[in-house]
């Protein structure tokens, strides 16, 4: 989410919570395209508290509520079948502890050239594209959102992680006039939240992004 693969990771015991908030306020660590918040360009800081608490607001949130939208130069049109994915990862701490979920979920778009959900109007030769969940992605992330809550309810001892990021380089029209034209990344997770800026760039920025977290 933006993001290549990972925005942060949570984790089911109260442990390894500990554990992962000593090293989260150690280094604001963003997993992904932007390793750390603290060295990232184009996060911004009002969104960073925001980003922090992400990992409960996923958990609770109903996914119908979950929008990402993309403002971008009316010229870029994505590929034909391109959409943005939902990527969730929910590991064990140890191998075996429980089966591996590795879920990358599609969304589904639409488009505004003008103010709408809440978003502001983007101006003169921009536009949005919004993405949310479908039904399938939904029932998919209501399944995740089960397993986490029992898993943490039943206190397992081994632990594990969640990590949440949403993949958009496949919607980049790789034009050589295009790729320094200005791209926002905002998302929601909850109606009432409305949405918030993530990430702010170009699509060459985010193209490197996404290769280097390939690597």
């Amino acid at each position: 989410m933006l993001f290549y693969n990972n925005l942060l990771s949570i984790f089911i015991s109260d442990a390894m919570t500990n554990f992962f908030m000593k090293r989260l306020l150690t280094s604001l660590t963003v997993i992904g395209a932007c390793l750390a918040i603290t060295a990232c360009t184009g996060v911004p800081l009002r969104s960073v508290p925001k980003l922090m608490q992400l990992n409960q607001q996923l958990m609770d949130t109903n996914p119908a509520e979950i929008m990402v939208a993309l403002q971008v130069d009316a010229r870029m049109v994505p590929p034909v079948g391109a959409v943005p994915l939902l990527h969730l990862k929910v590991a064990p701490r140890e191998v075996g502890a429980f089966d591996l979920i590795d879920k990358k979920l599609p969304l589904q778009l639409a488009v505004a050239s003008i103010s709408t959900q809440g978003l502001d109007a983007p101006g003169g030769g921009r536009r949005w594209l919004i993405y949310s969940l479908p039904a399938a992605s939904q029932a998919e992330l209501k399944q995740i959102q089960t397993f986490i809550k029992t898993a943490r309810a039943s206190q397992q001892p081994k632990g594990g992680s969640l990590s949440v990021g949403v993949e958009q380089d496949s919607l980049i029209v790789r034009d050589p006039a295009l790729s320094n034209t200005r791209w926002e990344t905002w998302l929601q997770t909850a109606l009432r939240e409305g949405f918030y800026e993530v990430w702010s760039g170009t699509p060459a920025q985010l193209l490197k992004l996404a290769a280097d977290a390939r690597k």
